[in-house]
């Protein structure tokens, strides 16, 4: 018997992804028949009225191959209850325990879709209550904390009463189908590994751009800004990937023990090496795909004059013997001209070209691997154009992982619970991980609290702040948009 209880079960991220990726998995029939589904808030509403939003979250959110049928639907909402909580009201708990078949159940999951600030009172009520045995297990919805101090304190809190192999902290990145294969990707290829280092790779860009703004969460996103929402989780645990060692094996341990290396090798700034290596941003009034939109400052929950980025870039480097001098370029914003998540690597020009200066100015060899909208790699490779004479140009060979396989492709936060429910702790970040990224994110942070004068505006559309771009152009690298050949 399975029993998945979400707190936070009314808010937007359970209505947009927590929900519908529960229900394909049912569809797909990855849950056990004894499946129940527990919502948790603090609304007061009965089972029926949290089905009907059930329902309604499905129909609004979830792929037109995953609505299922009217009987399908009625069998899912038919294991739906709901349990009015507050954290720190004992009596709730005890109604929740009442909702729950099997407390001592081991396949008993909690997912914490809240704020940080109440995962400890949840955590505490729940062991209180007899709720957290052995087995149980916690998902943590990020951000975790606001800084390294905050974050260690949670997780010491915490592990009063969870062991660190019960808490699952979610990076719904690490779920996407593209970032397990970048790991097959570079451990499953010989060819690759004698080029993934400082000799031939000349510097390493990722990049995930959003075309929406703030939406509804302007009040919470004002308090967190780009910095901690897209950077410290989903960029750096992306970084972490693109440049760990081979692990022993595929062991969840063995593949975050090499990922942490990566975190405590991230050259960590000073305040002048802050001003000089990272931009920041804040997008104003503009124009996407046509349509006018709101500056920042103009959203609702937003209050006016903050300073808070909707834009970062950033010119990181590892301080490691494979990785030594390589510049990584990270950059993540709001409004930005397009939506899209690549990895690129570019490798080192040749030394010589027997084609003369005509042909210099093509861009190197990359790598290039697309997380969204669609998830594919390319390696460009120079070809010569037909016709008289040799003109050189660039070739992709493209791997189109829509069209290369047919198996239906499972969303991040359907795998994701999933991997919970089994106990797969491989996609989801250590404790240990979680601290090293927060200790390279802060002096950023510290820096920024006292430079008045360093956040850039941007128009909504465009690529971001100009800065952003000579921060590469002074190491001979452009983003990958700004490449227009002749």
């Amino acid at each position: 018997m399975t029993t998945f209880v979400l707190f936070g079960g009314t808010g937007d991220l359970a209505k947009r992804k927590i929900i519908p990726a529960l229900y394909s998995a049912f569809l797909n029939g990855r849950l056990d028949s004894n499946f129940t589904f527990v919502g948790a808030a603090r609304e007061a509403i009965s089972d029926d009225e949290f089905r009907e939003r059930v329902a309604a979250s499905i129909s609004s959110h979830a792929k037109p191959d995953g609505v299922g049928t009217p009987e399908q639907l009625k069998s899912f909402l038919a294991k739906t209850l709901y349990s009015k909580i507050d954290a720190r009201v004992d009596a709730d708990f005890a109604a929740l325990k009442n909702k729950i078949a099997s407390p001592d159940s081991n396949a008993t999951l909690f997912y914490l879709a809240t704020g940080p600030d109440i995962f400890v009172p949840i955590v505490q009520q729940l062991s209180s209550h007899d709720l957290v045995g052995s087995q149980a297990r916690v998902v943590l919805e990020k951000p975790l904390g606001r800084d390294a101090q905050s974050a260690r304190d949670i997780n010491q809190a915490l592990r009063t009463y969870l062991k660190e192999n019960q808490i699952y902290r979610i990076d719904h990145y690490l779920g996407k189908e593209m970032v397990q294969n970048l790991l097959a990707l570079r451990f499953a290829n010989s060819f690759l590994e004698p080029l993934w280092n400082r000799k031939w790779i000349h510097d390493v860009q990722i990049s995930i751009a959003e075309q929406v703004g703030v939406e509804a969460r302007g009040e919470f996103y004002d308090h967190t800004g780009a910095l901690r929402d897209m950077v410290q989780n989903h960029l750096l645990q992306l970084l972490s990937i693109v440049a760990m060692e081979p692990p022993v094996n595929a062991a969840p341990d063995s593949i975050r023990d090499e990922k942490v290396k990566v975190l405590r090798a991230l050259h960590k700034f000073t305040p002048d090496e802050v001003i000089k290596r990272t931009v920041r941003g804040q997008y104003r009034a503009g124009a996407v795909n046509g349509q006018p939109v709101v500056g920042y400052q103009n959203e609702t929950g937003v209050p006016a004059h903050t300073r808070t980025e909707t834009f970062v870039a950033i010119r990181a480097e590892i301080d490691s013997w494979r990785w030594a001098g390589v510049p990584f370029y990270l950059r993540t914003g709001k409004r930005m001209a397009s939506r899209s998540a690549e990895i690129t690597i570019n490798f080192k020009p040749i030394p010589y070209s027997i084609f003369g200066t005509s042909q210099t100015n093509l861009r190197s060899n990359r790598l290039v691997i697309s997380l969204q909208p669609e998830e594919s790699v390319q390696l460009f490779l120079k070809a010569k154009e037909p016709g008289e004479g040799i003109r050189l140009s660039d070739v992709a060979l493209n791997l189109d992982f829509a069209e290369a396989s047919t198996s239906r492709r499972v969303e991040a936060y359907e795998r994701l619970l999933l991997d919970a429910m089994h106990g797969d702790l491989t996609l989801f970040v250590r404790d240990d991980e979680l601290g090293a990224a927060w200790d390279w994110v802060d002096p950023i942070m510290s820096t920024w609290q006292t430079d008045t004068e360093g956040l850039k505006s941007y128009i909504a559309g465009s690529w971001g702040p100009a800065a952003s771009s000579y921060l590469l152009a002074q190491h001979g690298s452009t983003w990958g948009e700004e490449f227009v050949e002749d």
